[in-house]
């Protein structure tokens, strides 16, 4: 990573206050030594959970004129391209545009793409989006992040069992992306009723043109608590610890999915000490404690172990 540096380009949301977004993928990558590029798609006084909130919204043609002056400037090289949530079709187009036209420059670029559509079984974005997902962003992205409710959406195939899960990301795959984690499902967990199932299938090419894949599941124990911030912190430890680990899923998944159990931890903690006791922690008390993870970013204790599938 030297001899050149590493660049994404991260087109998401800005919070003047707080972690979601870019606010949320900007310090955790450059900490662990990544040159990080923001387009803020919007820029909001606070993420929508707090009770008030205000700001402005980037158009398609404004993200189209971003990009054209960083391209007039010669300076398109990148290793990495990262997006979250959208809400606009005709942006969601502009992002494939650009990310097709990167990879002309670049064609060992890699997007890393977490599809954001909804959760629960209901969607939170409009629904001229999954066309776009599904036809255009998947197939043009090395490393996605649904979801089960989002697997489900891209592949119209329904999780019930491991197995079907297995095949919804081969399904997956089939589409475009060789790298597939399903951050959370409703897979009942070996451990109980605290704990959510995560999974994950990589492919890859071997030297003499075979095929492979790598799957793994996890336990994750779950958190009571409402965070805002942590499916974009995933996606963005998740491109940094593939990066240090192209070929080992298992070692990526464990060190990204660590990284989100010392922020949440610490988030926690300080969110219920600042509430006081018996009481229910703010949206503002339950930010990321972000900088405070600093250590654990960048060299995350290893809390949850992966089984190979």
């Amino acid at each position: 990573m030297h001899e050149m540096d590493c660049r994404v380009l991260s087109i998401q949301s800005h919070v003047v206050r707080g972690y979601v977004g870019n606010k949320s993928a900007s310090f955790p990558l450059q900490v662990l030594g990544f040159e990080v590029d923001s387009i803020n798609s919007v820029q909001f006084s606070n993420h929508t959970g707090y009770a008030h909130w205000k700001g402005q919204v980037l158009t398609a043609d404004e993200l189209h004129v971003l990009y054209e002056g960083i391209k007039l400037n010669n300076v398109t090289h990148y290793n990495y391209v990262l997006t979250g949530y959208t809400r606009d079709m005709s942006f969601l187009e502009m992002v494939v545009d650009i990310v097709q036209e990167l990879k002309r420059a670049n064609p060992n670029l890699v997007y890393v793409c977490d599809p954001v559509l909804g959760d629960h079984g209901s969607m939170y974005v409009p629904e001229n989006l999954l066309p776009v997902y599904k036809n255009k962003v998947v197939p043009v992205a090395e490393i996605i992040t649904p979801n089960q409710f989002e697997a489900e959406l891209l592949t119209g195939k329904k999780i019930g069992t491991e197995k079907d899960a297995i095949e919804v990301m081969d399904l997956l795959h089939n589409m475009g992306p060789d790298t597939v984690v399903i951050t959370s499902s409703d897979l009942p967990s070996r451990l109980g009723d605290n704990y959510l199932v995560a999974l994950g299938s990589q492919r890859t090419v071997k030297p003499d043109g075979t095929k492979s894949t790598q799957r793994i599941r996890m336990e994750i124990p779950k958190v009571d608590a409402v965070f805002v911030g942590t499916g974009d912190l995933f996606a963005a430890m998740l491109l940094a610890w593939t990066h240090h680990h192209p070929s080992d899923l298992k070692t990526a998944c464990e060190k990204t999915v660590s990284v989100m159990h010392h922020v949440i931890k610490r988030t926690i903690s300080y969110a219920n000490e600042v509430a006081g006791p018996g009481k229910k922690p703010s949206p503002a008390q339950l930010e990321l404690r972000m900088v405070q993870s600093k250590a654990d970013i960048e060299d995350p204790a290893i809390v949850v172990e992966a089984t190979v599938l």
